[in-house]
């Protein structure tokens, strides 16, 4: 699961999103508007202290330090908000390359990649078939008189085919359709069981038995 089963050429994204992490990792003007800014806080503060006790400084020169501070402390803000968006930006270019990377929603076994190489993928078709077969379900067919004594979540026995690694198994029920074929009366029943061992092969064909009556997928 997870695994990278196909990619497609993703050249541009990876320029695209190298350029992205770039601009969001470049700090440099971000610390230095941080630097200015806290300094200019201090020397703000300490002006005000001279003011209010000598006076020496004068109230224009206050002014001009308080409104350099505010302008230099909005810059500051603009700059982390930016950096936010960059960061956004960068991830979204990452997700888009990602994109390119078709990975394996579950564990299994990739049996067939349907288009030929230089073949175009249409969009909606399936191109891999992945399986996984460490957990098999059997459908099969139930007379409705017979389908009525069965419950979802009970143990039931599995005859594999002749010729199959295993004969036998144990599953349990995990369908019953709340209505029956009108042509054929039949229910359609689904048995799940365990194939950890890979024993079964998908496919092959299996039935139940039910009371005295044997009914085959």
């Amino acid at each position: 699961m997870g695994q990278v089963l196909l990619l497609l050429d993703d050249r541009l994204q990876t320029i695209e999103s190298k350029r992205r992490k770039a601009i969001y990792e470049d700090q440099s003007e971000l610390e230095a508007s941080r630097e200015r800014t806290a300094i200019l806080g201090k020397l703000l503060a300490a002006s005000k202290a001279v003011f209010k006790e000598t006076g020496s400084i004068s109230k224009d020169e206050l002014l001009r330090l308080e409104a350099e501070y505010v302008a230099t402390k909005g810059r500051l803000e603009q700059l982390i908000a930016q950096k936010k968006r960059e960061m956004l930006e960068y991830e979204s270019a990452e997700r888009e390359r990602l994109q390119r990377h078709i990975a394996a929603p579950i564990s299994g076994i990739v049996t067939k990649v349907i288009p030929q190489v230089g073949e175009w993928a249409k969009p909606g078709e399936p191109i891999i078939l992945l399986v996984d077969a460490t957990t098999a379900e059997l459908h099969v067919a139930v007379p409705h008189k017979d389908a009525v004594g069965l419950r979802v979540g009970a143990a039931q026995s599995i005859q594999m085919e002749s010729g199959s690694a295993v004969a036998q198994t144990m599953g349990r029920i995990t369908f019953i359709s709340p209505v029956a074929d009108p042509a054929s009366g039949l229910v359609e029943i689904k048995v799940t069981f365990p194939n950890a061992q890979l024993s079964v092969k998908p496919g092959i064909k299996g039935s139940i038995e039910v009371k005295t009556n044997v009914q085959q997928n």
